[in-house]
């Protein structure tokens, strides 16, 4: 379910065994304003440079309800999400069941300051499409609602979608801790490399709460 090879700079191990259908109808690349400035700014240092945020780097224990469900009318997503933490080679975990999406446990909660990152397979040549395969057509103005363990809703407004080379992921933006509250939602998009058995890129929306 892992590439051979390390390709995402973000650590989400985001392969399959070959490539559905899914894969084969391109949607459009980039709905919105750019991911880099939907998301958070990372904290600065004293000197004034950047605090890169990395998985494998986890923050103090999380005081808010985990997040346990995301649901969208306007995606067609209404999936249970796990609290997931960083697997054994780096890469942020992600349940094996393509139904489910994992949420990075060691970053905010939805509702909380900084940048809340689910994540979760596209597909798998056996189980087919993944939870998450609906945000390759995310639009700006799409509603998302996750609801917490506690049974509190909180209510998300696309602003950003776009589709990455995983190299060039802005990672500190996409974990950081602090700064305005946003929902991240990650999953593989682009080109199948099949000796790498990964997709090349990431396809990440962002958004803010809604009013």
């Amino acid at each position: 379910m892992r590439p051979a090879v390390a390709t995402a700079v973000l650590g989400l191990a985001l392969a399959v065994g070959a490539p559905t259908t899914w894969a084969l109808t391109r949607p459009e690349a980039t709905a919105g304003i750019p991911v880099e400035v939907a998301l958070p700014a990372p904290s600065p240092t004293a000197g004034g440079s950047p605090v890169p945020t990395r998985p494998a780097a986890p923050a103090p224990a999380q005081a808010a309800p985990a997040p346990t469900r995301i649901a969208s009318a306007d995606l067609g997503i209404d999936a249970p999400v796990d609290a997931v933490g960083v697997a054994a080679d780096g890469q942020m975990e992600l349940p094996e069941d393509v139904s489910r999406i994992g949420w990075y446990r060691f970053g905010p909660a939805p509702g909380a300051g900084g940048s809340a990152v689910l994540a979760g397979h596209v597909d798998d040549a056996e189980q087919g499409l993944g939870a998450l395969a609906p945000i390759a057509e995310a639009d700006v103005g799409d509603e998302v609602t996750v609801t917490d363990a506690a049974g509190t809703p909180t209510r998300w407004r696309v602003v950003s979608r776009e589709v990455i080379t995983k190299q060039a992921l802005p990672v500190d933006r996409i974990f950081a801790r602090d700064g305005a509250p946003r929902l991240t939602l990650v999953t593989c998009g682009g080109p199948f490399i099949p000796e790498l058995r990964s997709y090349r890129d990431n396809v990440v929306v962002v958004a803010e709460p809604a009013p």
